[in-house]
Parts: C-alpha cells; sequence; structure tokens
C-alpha cells in the first residue's frame, strides 16, 4: 500500500520513476512512454496556469476521449485543480446547469461547439478553450508552448474530481472525490483483479465517466499496464485489437454487441486474463451466452459514481451471475432494514458501505450530505440487495428510481418534468423496462388531454433537442390515466410490469 500522505499524482510519479521508458499507452500509431506521460502532463498542467488555474479551482471538460483529454485530467490533478468532466451527449440547457452549479475557473470544449459554447462559459463566468489536437489556440497548442508546473503538494483529503450523479429530487448532484478516495479505489482495484506490468488493458469506455476515467484508467496506470487507447467502444475494432490484450473492461451493452459478431469466439479471446462488466447489472443469459462462445467468465462487479468499486465478484474462484461479489479490501458493507439494523443472509434491505473509497459529500449540498449518511459513517447507497448463501452481494433494485441505459444514469423527474410542459400532456410517468442491448431502456407513459394529437414520434423529436439521446425514450405509450396508490402517487412498479415485454424482440 501506499504511505499515508499519498495521492493519485505522488504514487503515478513514484511508479513511473522506476521506468520512465515503458510504453504505457498505444493510440493508433502512437506510443506514449510513462516518462513522457508525466513530463506532458506537468506542460498540461502549466497550460492550465497560465490560464489562471489553480489549487481547488474547477476545470469542466466537455471533449471526445483521446489522448489529450488524458493529458488535460493528469494536468488538473497535478496543479491540484478539481476535474470536472462531463458527457459528450450532454446538450446546452444541460451543460447551462452543471457550469452554473460548479462555477469552473475554466470551461474546455471540443473545437467544433466553441459557438455554442462560449455564452454558457460567459454565463457561468468561466474562461473557455479548446481542446484540439493541433493548431493555434488550441489547449494543446498551449500545453506544448507551456513551461511545466512543478506538482502542487496536495493532501490526501484535497479534492480532486467533482462527477454529477442523478439525485432523488431530479436534481444532478455533484459528487465531490478527493486524491484519497481515487488512489485507495486504485490500489484495491490492482489487488483484487490482479492487475500487474505485465497487462495490457484494452481501454474502450469513454472518460467523461467513472467506469472509463477511474476505475479503468487509474487501475491501469498505478498497475503500470499498457493501454490499447480506443477513442470509442466499436465491436469490430474491439475484436480485432482483443490478441493483443489480456483485460477488457466494459458495460453489458458492449458484451451484448461483441456477441453479435460472430469472430467472436475463443481463439480470438484466449490472451484475456480477465473480463469486467459494471455500470449496469449484467444478464445471466448474457453471461452464459458469452461463457459458452469464448469459454471466459464475465467477472462483475458493482460500484457508484460517489464510492468507486464497492464489491467484486472474485479473479480467482466462484463468478456467481446475477451477483456482484464481495467487498473490496477496505470497503465496509451492511445491508440494513428499515430501522438500520443488520439483516439476515437472505433478508432484503438497504445497502449501505463505508471506507476511504467513499466520497466527502455532495457540492455545495450540505444537508443532502448529512442525509445520506449515517452517524457511524456508513454512506445510504439507496440500492436495495440481499446477502446469499455464500456472502456474494445480490442487488435487487433501486431504492433512488434510478434507470441504468447503457451504464449510464438517467433519473426519470428530468424527463417527466420537460414532457410535462408540452401542450397537451396532463401528466407522464417515465420508468426503466429490460432491454436486451442496454440493460434497460428510458420508457414514458403518458397522459394526455383528448384531442391533444400527440404521438409517439412527436414527443421523442422534441426531446431530443433537449436532452443527451441516452435519455430519450425509446418508447412512448398513451394511457387514459396513471395508475395511483392511496395516497395519489403513481405506482411505478405497475407501469414497469405493464411494459415489462416491450423490448424482449429487440436485438441490435
Amino acid at each position: 500500500m501506499e504511505p499515508s500522505g499519498a495521492t493519485l499524482t505522488t504514487a503515478l510519479d513514484a511508479f513511473f520513476a522506476r521506468d520512465p521508458d515503458r510504453i504505457i499507452l498505444e493510440a493508433g500509431d502512437r506510443q506514449v512512454s510513462a516518462g513522457e506521460l508525466m513530463e506532458q502532463a506537468a506542460h498540461w498542467a502549466g497550460a492550465l496556469a497560465n490560464f489562471g488555474i489553480g489549487r481547488g479551482d474547477r476545470v469542466a471538460v466537455q471533449v471526445e476521449k483521446s489522448v489529450e483529454a488524458l493529458l488535460l485530467y493528469l494536468g488538473c490533478l497535478r496543479l491540484g485543480a478539481v476535474y470536472l468532466p462531463l458527457n459528450t451527449a450532454y446538450r446546452s440547457a444541460e451543460i447551462e446547469y452543471f457550469l452554473g452549479d460548479a462555477q469552473p475557473r475554466l470551461f474546455v470544449c471540443a473545437p467544433d461547439r466553441l459557438d455554442r459554447s462560449m455564452p454558457l462559459a460567459a454565463g457561468a463566468g468561466a474562461r473557455i478553450a479548446t481542446l484540439g489536437i493541433d493548431g493555434d489556440g488550441t489547449l494543446a497548442q498551449s500545453a506544448a508552448e507551456a513551461d511545466p508546473a512543478p506538482r502542487e503538494e496536495l493532501a490526501p483529503g484535497d479534492l480532486a474530481a467533482v462527477l454529477y450523479t442523478s439525485g432523488t429530487t431530479g436534481r444532478s448532484k455533484g459528487a465531490m472525490l478527493s486524491h484519497a478516495n481515487l488512489l485507495s479505489n486504485a490500489l484495491a482495484l490492482k489487488e483484487t483483479w490482479g492487475f500487474t506490468e505485465s497487462d495490457v488493458l484494452l481501454h474502450a469506455l469513454p472518460i467523461f465517466h467513472v467506469h472509463g476515467l477511474f476505475i479503468s484508467l487509474n487501475t491501469a496506470l498505478l498497475a503500470g499496464a499498457r493501454m490499447i487507447w480506443q477513442p470509442k467502444f466499436d465491436a469490430g475494432a474491439v475484436i480485432e485489437a482483443l490478441p493483443r490484450a489480456t483485460a477488457f473492461m466494459g458495460v453489458p451493452t458492449y458484451y451484448t454487441r461483441l456477441l453479435e459478431d460472430e469472430r467472436l469466439d475463443r481463439e480470438r479471446t484466449k490472451h484475456i486474463r480477465v473480463f469486467i462488466s459494471g455500470s449496469a447489472p449484467l444478464l445471466p443469459d448474457t453471461f452464459a451466452e458469452f461463457q459458452a462462445r469464448t469459454g471466459q467468465r464475465i467477472l462483475e462487479r458493482y460500484g457508484m459514481t460517489e464510492t468507486g468499486i464497492i464489491a467484486s465478484n472474485p479473479l480467482d474462484g466462484e463468478r456467481r451471475p446475477g451477483t456482484v461479489g464481495m467487498p473490496l479490501p477496505g470497503s465496509e458493507v451492511r445491508i440494513v432494514n428499515a430501522e438500520g439494523r443488520p439483516i439476515n443472509p437472505g433478508e432484503t434491505g438497504m445497502v449501505e458501505v463505508r471506507g476511504p473509497n467513499v466520497f466527502s459529500g455532495y457540492w455545495k449540498m450540505p444537508e443532502k450530505t448529512r442525509s445520506e449518511f449515517r452517524p457511524d459513517g456508513f454512506f445510504i447507497t439507496g440500492d436495495v440487495a440481499t446477502w446469499d448463501e455464500k456472502g456474494y452481494l445480490r442487488l435487487v433494485g433501486r431504492a433512488k428510481d434510478l434507470i441504468i441505459c447503457g451504464g449510464l444514469n438517467v433519473y426519470p423527474k428530468e424527463i417527466e418534468e420537460l414532457i410535462d410542459g408540452f401542450t397537451g400532456v396532463r401528466e407522464s410517468a417515465v420508468v426503466g423496462l429490460p432491454h436486451p442491448d442496454f440493460g434497460e431502456a428510458v420508457a414514458a407513459i403518458v397522459h394526455s388531454e383528448n384531442g391533444a394529437g400527440l404521438t409517439a414520434d412527436s414527443i421523442i423529436f422534441r426531446l431530443r433537442d433537449r436532452i443527451a439521446n441516452f435519455k430519450v425514450p425509446k418508447a412512448v405509450f398513451f394511457v387514459e390515466e396513471l395508475p395511483r396508490n392511496a395516497m395519489g402517487k403513481v405506482q411505478k412498479n405497475i407501469l414497469r410490469e405493464r411494459y415489462r415485454g416491450t423490448f424482449d424482440i429487440i436485438r441490435r
């Protein structure tokens, strides 16, 4: 383990200094060594400093995945700035909220989004820069010309990142993650999953999300593993690269897409040491089909934006389909009943977790933070689960009414409020339905006025300009009234059951 005063940056610097010539990154024809990665990160930190960025300043980033985007992340960590990644699918209204809430000093966008991003940055009082890969005026050009910045002397508890996640009120919350949170979780995963310098991680995940940015990237970097850096997930490109890799991480959708390619077989996957799945539940059918095709048993794990990874099926030992394994080293996990008392195996209750991986709270939401923690420091995850007879954690639902579509969080209230604002709509309810590709797909059930002339296509069309595509319903149903309980609350469990088989015949 690292010394108690270590941060993610000091740990990486110390590790890479041992073998600076080791190739860490392959991105197409480009290869980056450990020494070059840290040297370039110092120049990117220098470029950020020239923009007036200092310790504790937020840097909001909405860019496509690239080597430069990775260097920007490492530069922020080195400088002590707070990294705030934003999904590239977010629309202007969504970005406006995040910038207004986080108040970043700098907003970094892609060059082709500069015109639409400038007023958003100005409205939040932020400077703006484009990432680019080359060319005058880009942050990449600034980094090439900047003097390297010295590494800021940080404490483990200093803030490293703010990642926005959905909440029970529908308002996105910024989870504050410290250097200690990131480092402790990466070290625990390195041990749990057996990552070493001999590994080659095929990295096809986006890096605006915990899964690709912290779980995959930080773990591989701290192990000194090489990464095959793919700009996005493409099933064909992944299958072509599998013979050169030893590890792969993905969301369940990735595995269903890979299974659609007849080239996926035992020969192409024989060098893979471990396939890991997370961010959404893996269907047992997918687990079984993947094993039959490749001989490989997918390792499923469980985590959250606020905690990183909490539990994992074992690297060596039984990987039980439908479970997310056992707690990671250093993580205390308990399941409690409505009174907050631990339950017996086989009983169902709320998952709570405590450990160095657990975030410090929600950005500018002290009351919400207090309500999410027990007096003894356990974080209330909102997930409902049970322990099976062998001590494996089995998730059975989410108390926070969250939809996870293709590994991305969708909060129904945000979509319901938009639909309810459309002329002719009396009320709507948004639920997640089982989907063979995405795990869950968003569906809207709409109670409209007679003669309103609304159609599923018209509602979907209007939403596409307002929210990211993964939030847009894949099905819309019209009803004369929504089912309610005695207190007048819409019974979404009835709606989920009524429309449960909607996507059963779909296989994209």
